[in-house]
């Protein structure tokens, strides 16, 4: 995959996102850990929070890559459903955590039946995904009625000095650390890349208003560098 078509102006054609992820897979999580100074465990918390999963309940985790997002919902109880279209995630999700239950999916085209899930989500996987509303409309399709949404995803800072530093830190550093610690440097570039391009708190609120989401609500977290949004069915 050439880094010219891994561009995130491009059409994200699903087949190199998930190769992206593939060669990501094993160490995909400490990357994480390191590109956010810790603070992605604070988010997946809040996050957590927001779904509020219940004993019992029948939750979709989409683009659940290994699992990581997907175990705090199990043991509080709920019957998680771990999605996700890279089967490298998928192989290595099912390694660390054999407990869970690991579904190859494509979010334009979910494997479920109306109305199965009491509440689906999705963490920093929305934007790689090439129809965003038609996403967000199979997410509605298998929820129950009155169940739940919750997206938490990089967005807009909302605090001047955050913005500009962000700014700076995403077509530069985020890069250059993928270039020192992954062995797909590409990959760093496009998903900084496709962080600048997504849309504003309020603007993604609208695109879940439009395919027949209601009470539409958002949380920044870390000054809006991610906001969390949820709805209802």
């Amino acid at each position: 995959m050439s880094s010219h078509n891994a561009r995130a102006g491009l059409d994200k054609k699903a087949d190199q996102v998930q190769d992206m992820f593939d060669k990501l897979a094993p160490r995909y999580d400490l990357l994480n850990t390191l590109m956010t100074g810790g603070i992605v465990n604070y988010w997946r918390k809040i996050t957590t929070e927001a779904i509020a999963p219940k004993p019992g309940e029948r939750i979709l985790d989409l683009a659940a890559g290994t699992g990581t997002s997907s175990v705090p919902l199990a043991e509080a109880g709920a019957k998680v459903t771990a999605c996700d279209m890279s089967n490298g995630m998928l192989a290595e999700g099912r390694k660390r955590y054999p407990q869970l239950d690991f579904v190859y999916g494509d979010a334009h085209e979910l494997p479920f039946e109306d109305g199965t899930f009491d509440a689906v989500t999705i963490s920093y996987g929305l934007r790689n995904i090439d129809d965003t509303e038609k996403a967000l409309s199979e997410m509605r399709r298998v929820t129950k009625p009155g169940g739940r949404i919750v997206v938490a995803e990089f967005s807009t800072p909302t605090v001047a000095p955050i913005k500009v530093a962000y700014q700076q830190f995403l077509p530069r550093v985020i890069p250059a650390l993928g270039y020192l610690v992954s062995p797909n440097p590409t990959a760093y570039a496009y998903l900084a890349e496709s962080i600048a391009a997504w849309p504003n708190q309020e603007d993604l609120g609208a695109k879940f208003l439009n395919v027949g989401w209601k009470n539409v609500e958002y949380r920044n977290l870390t000054g809006g560098i991610v906001a969390v949004h949820r709805a209802f069915k």
